[in-house]
């Protein structure tokens, strides 16, 4: 069985998927990590495969950009392939003065102003959590290979924030005592679909600019540079 979005058949796709944004990093993981790799997806683009790990059978597969698109592969992948875990691996931007470029967050709550949740599901639904027990095994594979990570809230914006008139104003919206670390623009439609759908996510992303930071990752470091936290998303799929 395939959707309007996905051509993979089923038995195609792993009970556990890695989820760059950028079709040319999930290419880019299933070349350098993966063995006896099928390209298993190519609609819109959007490329999926699904090969062996270290032993594990494991997809990789974009999920485009924003919640729309986010929305969309991870439901049908939940729902229709039997999808049972997804971490997501992006980048996103540092709302603290002591995150670096290419330090690693892990999200724990994310927050949208947006209504995805209302639309989805007419719930007025603006935080919701990762998986605690997902999210327990990426802290565990962390400090196993002595890999830093930050763990913390984490907003989901509609739109790239280096590019609203007034980032500020938008952190007045933000609920009080919410304290973000990072912005990024997809884990919310994650996590609230895996809500609904009693799945499991995670989100792990790389800092890639900052508020605080004049440095910007260029796109060949955002696509290929962010090995570390690829390898702590693919290792601790060994655990599940």
């Amino acid at each position: 069985m395939s959707t309007p979005h996905n051509e993979a058949k089923q038995g195609e796709i792993a009970k556990t998927v890695i989820m760059p944004g950028d079709p040319l990093r999930a290419k880019y993981i299933a070349e350098n990590f993966l063995e006896n790799v099928k390209l298993v997806n190519q609609v819109r683009g959007m490329y999926a495969y699904t090969g062996n790990y270290q032993g594990k059978e494991i997809t990789v597969m974009a999920s485009g950009m924003g919640m729309p698109s986010m929305g969309i592969y991870s439901y049908e992948l939940y729902q229709f392939y039997e999808v049972e875990n997804i971490i997501r691996i992006g980048s996103c931007g540092g709302y603290k003065p002591e995150l670096k470029l290419f330090d690693i967050v892990l999200s724990e709550n994310v927050f949208s102003e947006g209504n995805f949740a209302l639309t989805l599901n007419n719930e007025d639904c603006h935080i919701v959590a990762a998986s605690e027990a997902l999210n327990s095994k990426i802290i565990e594979t962390a400090k196993e290979a002595n890999t830093s990570v930050v763990v913390g809230n984490t907003v989901c914006t509609d739109c790239f924030d280096v590019y609203m008139t007034d980032v500020n104003q938008f952190l007045t919206r933000i609920p009080e005592n919410f304290n973000p670390v990072s912005a990024e623009m997809e884990a919310f439609a994650l996590f609230y679909v895996a809500k609904v759908l009693n799945k499991k996510a995670s989100c792990l992303m790389s800092i890639v600019d900052s508020k605080f930071i004049k440095e910007i990752a260029t796109p060949e470091e955002r696509q290929n540079g962010l090995n570390a936290m690829i390898k702590l998303a693919l290792d601790t799929a060994l655990k599940i």
